[in-house]
């Protein structure tokens, strides 16, 4: 069993993936230096936010901008496409 239960990508990530499902309210152990309680369940290989993200902030993953918060996150929420808008789906007018 691995020690981590998420592991960040780079260290101006904003999230962490999680390396197995967790449950609300869980503690969730982070490679990287971090810990936060998952506020959510967090799917298996979904994002977790290791800090609070304003709406209208970007999000970072891999150390790059990934999306944009389209509402305000908290640390150990769940991220995806219900609290973020996805750069690579932006389409020019």
């Amino acid at each position: 069993m691995s020690t981590w239960d998420a592991f960040l990508l780079n260290p101006a990530d904003d999230v962490a993936v999680a390396l197995r499902p967790i449950a609300a309210g869980e503690a969730v152990r982070v490679r990287g230096g971090h810990s936060v309680t998952a506020r959510a369940d967090i799917p298996m290989a979904h994002k977790l936010a290791l800090r609070a993200i304003a709406a209208g902030a970007s999000v970072r993953k891999y150390g790059e901008i990934i999306g944009q918060a389209c509402t305000t996150i908290a640390a150990g929420d769940h991220v995806h496409v219900h609290n973020i808008v996805s750069r690579r789906a932006r389409k020019s007018a």
